[in-house]
């Protein structure tokens, strides 16, 4: 009968054998472990998963509603603002007839008019001019008892007597029908406009009262130059209507 030496069979000998196999098969079974786990967490990741994105749909919802919100505030606040300036303005203007809204132009028509929320009944008679705090809009070319309608700065059938504020130079202002106004110097030969320049009402012939801004050159060309109004009815809320000047009374005023 074969006996066991003690040097090979001794406990020591196995608990190492094992403590091997445990190094070796360790990694597999924290593998196999790892599956389970995932495995078993699969139904819960997904039900996580479909409430995060319903959690994020109502997020990005409420985000929308919070945005368009905060652009309601803003547009609110730059009308109240608009409005205060333009209240000063009549303030200033002690012969201002009637403050109104601009409720409506004519974007898409080689033709630019606006629509002002004042009319006859109001005192507003057709070719009384229009203005807001930013410069001038046009003149009243039809009135009815509640609104009227304006002829912008910038249709082609607005001329209007200016000057460059830089140096005072004597221009002419007319509309392009595109938005834009058309500037020429009256004296032919050289153009004295530069990028930036407002151009101003000079109050020549009557109608527009003097040192009103109109418009602000951005482009130049051979012998004038083309200019963007200071008042874009795209920006402006509200407008005052204005007696038409007149250069003798306002000579004879004390």
């Amino acid at each position: 009968m074969h006996s066991c030496s003690p040097c090979r069979c001794s406990p020591a000998r196995f608990e190492a054998v094992r403590g091997a196999a445990l190094d070796i098969t360790g990694p597999i079974s924290s593998s196999l472990h790892e599956v389970t786990a995932t495995a078993a967490g699969l139904v819960t990741g997904a039900g996580d998963y479909w409430d995060a994105a319903g959690q994020n749909g109502k997020l990005k919802r409420e985000g929308a509603a919070m945005r368009r919100q905060i652009l309601q505030a803003r547009a609110i606040i730059q009308e109240n603002r608009q409005l205060k300036a333009t209240l000063k303005l009549r303030e200033a203007q002690q012969d201002a007839i009637a403050v109104g809204r601009l409720v409506g132009s004519s974007f898409n028509s080689p033709r630019r008019f606006a629509i002002l929320s004042v009319g006859t009944s109001d005192g507003v008679r057709v070719g009384m001019p229009v203005r807001s705090p930013d410069g001038l809009v046009g003149r009243v070319v039809d009135a009815g008892a509640l609104a009227s309608r304006v002829l912008l700065v910038s249709d082609r059938a607005n001329i209007v007597p200016a000057r460059l504020l830089r140096g005072g130079i004597p221009v002419i202002s007319q509309g392009r029908g595109d938005g834009t106004i058309d500037v020429r110097p009256l004296e032919v030969g050289r153009n004295p406009f530069k990028r930036g320049d407002i151009i101003i009402t000079s109050g020549t012939g009557g109608l527009y009262p003097p040192l009103v801004p109109i418009a602000r050159i951005v482009k130049l060309d051979d012998d004038g130059a083309v200019a963007i109004p200071l008042a874009d009815p795209a920006n402006v809320s509200f407008a005052i209507v204005e007696p038409p000047y007149e250069p003798a009374a306002a000579a004879e005023a004390p």
